[in-house]
């Protein structure tokens, strides 16, 4: 490391609160699927910053979007009108076929948001007795950091010492239909979960999984939250992952690629009256559905459909999965993914996966591992075939290493 990346580093190391552990690269530039680090070494991104960065680095058209709008107006709160927030309104529901729109910033945001929406509905139209309503989570589900969220997580990391924790949630096992079956009771307002848990290493449910939690939530009068946050916006190759088992959710939370990565942007949609049961002075945000993230959002959807990124995730992750899967190492315990949303499992004697993580920085990729044997891998959705075969080439020379 150059003097400059090591004062960096000690600068963050001494004011900054640890509550990260990032890769030792510091990066400077970014474009389409690259980045560059300030000594002006190139990386391909296969984290797109939790699949924030969807559309690609520095998009031009996003960016011409956000200049223009943050020359004419960025923010008014929600106490007037501005010229975007309808726009963006309409865009959103045509693209995604919501009825009704809640705008926030971050995904964290989103969930609770969602969370106060459903537990209202659950008391005012559902008729549960104040106090009662309870939510169904998964367990090793991550929705985010806030003091809420966190309560009903299983993660003890990111529980520990934070509580004392918020009643109402009952946590079950992931992708397993008749356990939901049997939690659910009369105080069952909604089942929150990701159609695949991203954080937890990338795991997918059974084939039939949410056929069989669509048709449970229905006929228990529960409402179907479906966590998109890390899987919408074309990253498994859809425009949501719901879709690949022909579902449809009766709230829908999205974020991170909503900007491209350019500010942050996050809505709660809804297909029927949850969110109908909020009244002025019941839940807001200063700076949701601020013109500027408005603007911003809507150049990102416009730009993920007009140059096709969604079906260029399907066949591209289809290609890069192939080649994970044919690469043929010791340290791979599995493969899997679904889109350009990919995980690499390695057996538990190989090591951590953070070694490997550091090993692919030498070779020009920057990916990050989780749950400590899995590396995961979402680069942003404009990458080519080219790029996909470089990579895999980078991986396999990798892989195939012990670093244990």
């Amino acid at each position: 490391m150059s003097s400059s990346v090591i004062d960096l580093l000690a600068t963050e190391a001494r004011f900054g609160a640890q509550n990260y552990q990032p890769i030792g690269v510091v990066l400077t530039r970014g474009e389409g699927v690259w980045v560059w680090d300030i000594e002006g070494n190139r990386y391909l991104d296969c984290l797109s910053a939790y699949s924030a960065v969807s559309q690609g680095h520095c998009h031009p058209k996003i960016l011409a979007a956000m200049v223009e709008q943050a020359g004419r107006l960025t923010l008014t709160s929600r106490a007037f009108h501005n010229d975007q927030l309808a726009l963006f309104y309409e865009e959103i529901a045509a693209l995604t076929g919501s009825h009704k729109v809640l705008p926030m910033n971050s995904g964290a945001e989103a969930v609770e948001s969602a969370i106060k929406s459903v537990r209202k509905w659950g008391y005012e139209v559902k008729g549960v007795a104040d106090g009662q309503a309870e939510i169904i989570v998964c367990a090793d589900n991550f929705h985010g950091r806030t003091l809420g969220i966190v309560g009903f997580s299983t993660d003890a990391e990111t529980r520990g010492h934070f509580g004392p924790f918020a009643p109402g949630f009952k946590i079950i096992p992931f992708g397993d239909a008749a356990a939901l079956d049997a939690a659910i009771t009369p105080n069952t307002v909604a089942f929150l979960v990701e159609p695949i848990q991203g954080e937890a290493g990338v795991i997918i449910p059974p084939a039939g999984y949410f056929k069989a939690v669509r048709e449970l939530c229905t006929a228990n009068n529960v409402m179907l939250v479906l966590d998109e946050i890390q899987t919408g916006l074309g990253r498994t190759g859809k425009l949501l992952a719901e879709q690949h088992e022909g579902i449809e959710a009766d709230v829908t939370l999205l974020g991170k690629a909503l900007s491209g990565g350019f500010y942050p942007v996050s809505a709660v949609l809804s297909n029927n009256d949850v969110l109908g049961t909020l009244r002025p002075g019941q839940h807001g945000s200063t700076f949701g559905g601020n013109p500027l993230a408005c603007a911003v959002a809507r150049a990102a959807m416009r730009v993920l459909v007009e140059e096709g990124m969604i079906e260029n995730a399907a066949a591209q992750g289809a290609r890069f999965l192939q080649g994970l899967k044919d690469i043929r190492a010791n340290t791979i315990r599995d493969v899997r993914g679904r889109g350009l949303m990919l995980a690499v499992e390695l057996h538990p004697e190989a090591g951590h996966a953070r070694r490997y993580c550091e090993a692919l920085q030498g070779k020009g990729i920057l990916a990050k591992d989780t749950h400590e044997h899995t590396i995961r891998i979402a680069p942003p959705l404009v990458i080519t075939g080219d790029q996909v075969d470089w990579a895999l080439e980078q991986f396999a020379a990798i892989l195939t290493q012990d670093l244990s």
